[in-house]
């Protein structure tokens, strides 16, 4: 239905709607790859339902993970360029940790543009809502800093590196490095066809518990 759809309608990608009622079937049944799937491609009413999965999943692993299961939910939304999607996602994970895990502490920074909550030991959490910050006013030099920063902790996680190297790109204008033969790039260039080695899919790794900190 749902390919269909993509050859049919307005939504290359298939019908948001559709894609809204399959990601929830999939988030209600436990099956959070699935419902990623989907859900990054739904309507207004996705991210909440992403947010809520990802939450349930993360309840079954260790507090110091909440980053790494928040990252699910707002990444592809911001893959797919719907970056107010990434936003809502963000917000409704960290309210039901706020509410759900009070051995987690939380202060609240607000300013005249804009409000956070900061996690003292939680640093991978408060680079994500540093980051959806920074998209929002696209600055490269925020986001340099802001990577530079928070270096030693995405570098901990490993998988982290494509999704925020096509992010720099479209939020921040910051070419992708290109690997690959020079010659055979320069010819793919000249003659119309891409060069470049393909890139490794992500693996997963274990993160270890960081240590206490005041506040990043």
């Amino acid at each position: 239905m749902i390919n269909w759809s993509s050859s049919v309608g307005e939504h290359p990608l298939g019908d948001p709607e559709l894609h809204h009622v399959a990601g929830s079937i999939f988030a209600e049944e436990c099956e959070p790859y699935d419902a990623e799937r989907h859900l990054a491609l739904g309507t207004k009413d996705s991210p909440e339902q992403l947010a809520k999965c990802e939450y349930e999943w993360y309840t079954q692993d260790d507090s110091h993970t909440a980053a790494l299961y928040a990252a699910r939910a707002i990444f592809p939304y911001l893959l797919v360029g719907n970056l107010r999607s990434a936003n809502k996602a963000h917000l409704i994970f960290t309210s039901r940790l706020n509410s759900g895990n009070k051995s987690v502490s939380v202060q609240e920074v607000s300013s005249k543009s804009s409000d956070m909550r900061v996690y003292p030991v939680l640093p991978l959490l408060n680079f994500l809502g540093l980051l959806l910050l920074a998209a929002q006013r696209g600055s490269s030099d925020l986001y340099k800093q802001l990577a530079k920063h928070y270096a030693p902790h995405v570098k901990e996680v490993g998988v982290w590196d494509d999704a925020l190297n096509q992010i720099g790109e479209m939020y921040f204008g910051i070419r992708i490095p290109r690997q690959g033969n020079p010659l055979f790039d320069m010819m793919g260039s000249m003659m119309g066809f891409g060069g470049g080695s393909p890139k490794p899919k992500p693996k997963k790794v274990e993160v270890a518990p960081p240590p206490p900190a005041d506040v990043d």
